[in-house]
């Protein structure tokens, strides 16, 4: 464990701090029916297999693959990666769940060869193929994975602190692990991100501004946008599982998107992420 005076505010955060949502949204419980609830962040650890697991259910669209192997290596991890839960119902549900796992370090476990199979079939641009298939490949040991899943309604203002956490622990594990193997494992030059956007229907067409672009997807996750700006390149890439849309939503359909972001864009992230939440 890390000396005290080592610490980062978001390791803090993680250790010690709840979300006192009670101060925050009185009119809302009054007007919304919205339920006061304190969190908490904690090491992942064996006993939150089923919550990570539904968290994590349709990772890969409706693929049939080694997920619980992929949640066991993810619950194994438990110097970097974080679960966050009720502050006083530390033994059961989860609601998020996020870690970085080394593609090279992994890559004879069959929960990521399947992973490797499924993305490489269902990448359709060829040039992005072939870049996808450098970073699963001969560069796997540089590449993250990173895995950011939660409930829709975690209150956002959680995010800066749970990227933090992350990106801290990432940087203390390359001094502190015990072998220069590990150390050297969390050393990321990359990182993959799959995910999931909705995408403008007949988006493809050309478009006549800049503000035609930026409606051109609806983010699920608000740092996603930041994600997908800073990266190198994406890939969209079809679902064949679907979500009911809402009529906002008439116009959209749900894609599933993977990126590939620069280790050296990381604080660019979480800045942007800070400020993005601060102004919302």
């Amino acid at each position: 464990m890390r000396d005290a005076m080592q610490q980062s505010p978001g390791d803090e955060f993680k250790k010690l701090k709840k979300v006192d949502r009670q101060s925050e949204s009185s009119e809302d419980e009054e007007f919304h029916g919205v339920i006061q609830a304190d969190f908490a962040f904690f090491d992942p650890k064996p006993d939150d297999f089923h919550g990570v697991k539904t968290l994590l259910q349709s990772y890969l669209d409706d693929k049939q693959w080694d997920l619980s192997g992929f949640v066991d290596l993810i619950l194994e991890q438990t110097t970097v990666g974080t679960v966050v839960k009720l502050e006083d119902d530390e033994d059961n549900g989860v609601f998020s769940i996020i870690t970085a796992l080394n593609l090279g370090r992994y890559k004879d476990h069959k929960c990521f060869t399947e992973l490797k199979e499924f993305l490489l079939n269902i990448c359709p641009e060829k040039d992005k193929t072939g870049k996808l298939r450098s970073l699963l490949g001969d560069k796997a040991q540089d590449v993250g994975l990173l895995v950011s899943q939660r409930v829709v309604n975690l209150p956002p203002e959680l995010l800066p602190h749970l990227y933090d956490a992350l990106f801290d622990e990432i940087s203390w594990a390359t001094e502190d692990e015990p072998t220069e193997e590990l150390r050297n494992s969390f050393r990321f030059k990359f990182y993959v991100v799959v995910s999931k956007i909705y995408k403008l229907k007949n988006a493809n067409k050309k478009r006549s501004s800049s503000t035609d672009e930026d409606d051109a997807f609806i983010y699920i996750k608000p740092e996603e946008e930041i994600l997908h700006k800073l990266s190198m390149w994406s890939s969209l890439f079809p679902l064949q599982t679907q979500q009911v849309a809402t009529h906002e939503l008439k116009n959209y359909q749900l894609t599933g998107i993977v990126m590939a972001v620069k280790a050296e864009d990381i604080s660019s992230f979480r800045q942007q992420l800070r400020t993005l939440i601060n102004e919302s």
